[in-house]
C-alpha cells in the first residue's frame, strides 16, 4: 500500500513547492510533479502515476483542479484509479475521497450525472442531424468534382480513349474517385 501524491502547476513561472510540502505532510511517500496545463491530455507524470498504481494504493492531490480541468476528465482519471483498485483523496475537497463510503457515494452520483449528460448530448446531436437533413444539409466531406465535371469525366471514361488515371490527373483527383463515378 503506497500513498502517491500528484502536484501540477500550469506554467513554468509557478512553483510546485507548496503543493509538494502539503502532500508530503499528508503522508505521500512519492510525489509526481509536472508543469503543464491541466487541459492537456498528454500529462506524462500523471500517466506514470496511473501506470504504477496497485491494489490498496492511494492517490492524493491538494485540490481537484490540480488533477483535472473538466468533470469528464476527472471521472475518467478516477475510473483509471478505481480500475487499479486504488483510492483517491483531495486534501481541500473533503467530498472527493474514495477512501470513505460517503466520498464513493458522491463520486458515484457525479459519475451517473455525467453519464446522463452524455446520453442527452447524443440524443440532442442526433435530433439536430435529423433536422438538418430534412432541411437539405449534406454531411460529410465535400465532393471533389462539380456535377458538370462528374458528367464530363463519365463521358470521357465511357469513350474508352483515356485511362482512369489520365482522367483523374486532369481533374487533380485520384483514379479511385473517377472509378467510383
Amino acid at each position: 500500500m503506497t500513498v502517491y501524491g500528484y502536484a501540477r502547476v500550469s506554467s513554468e513561472g509557478q512553483s510546485l513547492t507548496a503543493q509538494v510540502a502539503e502532500l508530503k505532510a499528508a503522508g505521500c511517500q512519492r510525489v509526481f510533479q509536472e508543469k503543464i496545463s491541466g487541459a492537456r491530455a498528454d500529462r506524462k507524470q500523471l500517466a506514470r502515476l496511473l501506470a504504477e498504481l496497485d491494489d490498496a494504493d492511494t492517490v492524493i492531490v491538494t485540490r481537484l483542479d490540480r488533477l483535472a480541468r473538466s468533470t469528464r476528465d476527472l471521472l475518467n482519471t478516477l475510473a483509471a484509479i478505481g480500475a487499479a483498485n486504488a483510492t483517491f483523496r483531495s486534501l481541500h475537497d473533503a467530498w472527493a475521497d474514495t477512501t470513505t463510503p460517503h466520498g464513493r457515494l458522491i463520486l458515484t452520483v457525479f459519475g451517473g450525472l455525467a453519464e446522463f449528460e452524455r446520453h442527452l448530448i447524443v440524443a440532442r446531436t442526433s435530433e439536430g442531424r435529423k433536422r438538418a437533413r430534412t432541411h437539405g444539409v449534406l454531411f460529410g466531406r465535400p465532393r471533389k468534382l462539380t456535377p458538370h465535371q462528374r458528367g464530363e469525366a463519365i463521358a470521357r471514361r465511357d469513350t474508352g480513349d483515356e485511362t482512369l488515371t489520365d482522367i483523374a490527373r486532369s481533374y487533380n483527383v485520384s483514379h479511385s474517385t473517377i472509378s467510383r463515378l
